[in-house]
């Protein structure tokens, strides 16, 4: 693609976003739905891999989301994202996610962490090729050696199921 650069540092399209949590987004024990925290984790993954990739990105696949803790109505939760890894077209944003009440200072608690990954796609949805990341730090390095090892995992898991498929009964 005209224009796009070869190569992104990580910090270019690091992105940091806060949420508020209201009545309306909890569940029949009064947390927040997973499923708003999850929507709310593509968004600003979404955003993450549009910026690094300089056009639209679509999500190809979310790996395991854990929740450690639960979040409550008034919980401010907060989304710190940035792209991890890149392949040709493909790349990994990594999600962290914290919160912390709203009426108090105290120390953000550790929900959740997400690994999504996003592929560039031209005007027709074809894919096309991203600029690569470049990790600034220790963190960002060792960030991009465990979205290496999740993506072996992924195609491994991938050509294991392909595999079960096509074996005899």
């Amino acid at each position: 693609m005209t224009g796009t650069p070869a190569s992104r540092a990580t910090s270019a399209t690091r992105l940091s976003v806060s949420h508020i949590t209201a009545q309306n987004e909890t569940n029949l024990l009064g947390t927040v739905h997973g499923g708003v925290v999850m929507t709310l984790v593509d968004s600003v993954a979404g955003v993450v891999a549009a910026r690094h990739s300089g056009g639209p990105a679509v999500t190809a696949s979310m790996d395991e989301m854990v929740f450690l803790v639960p979040v409550r109505v008034g919980d401010v939760v907060h989304f710190n994202a940035q792209v991890n890894w890149t392949g040709r077209s493909s790349m990994e944003v990594g999600v962290r996610i914290t919160a912390d009440r709203w009426d108090s200072v105290g120390p953000q608690v550790h929900v959740a962490t997400a690994y999504l990954v996003f592929v560039a796609v031209d005007e027709e949805g074809k894919p096309r090729e991203v600029p690569q990341v470049v990790p600034e730090t220790d963190e960002d390095r060792r960030r991009l050696r465990e979205a290496e090892i999740r993506r072996s995992h992924r195609l491994a898991r991938r050509q294991a199921i392909i595999a079960s498929r096509e074996a005899p009964e």
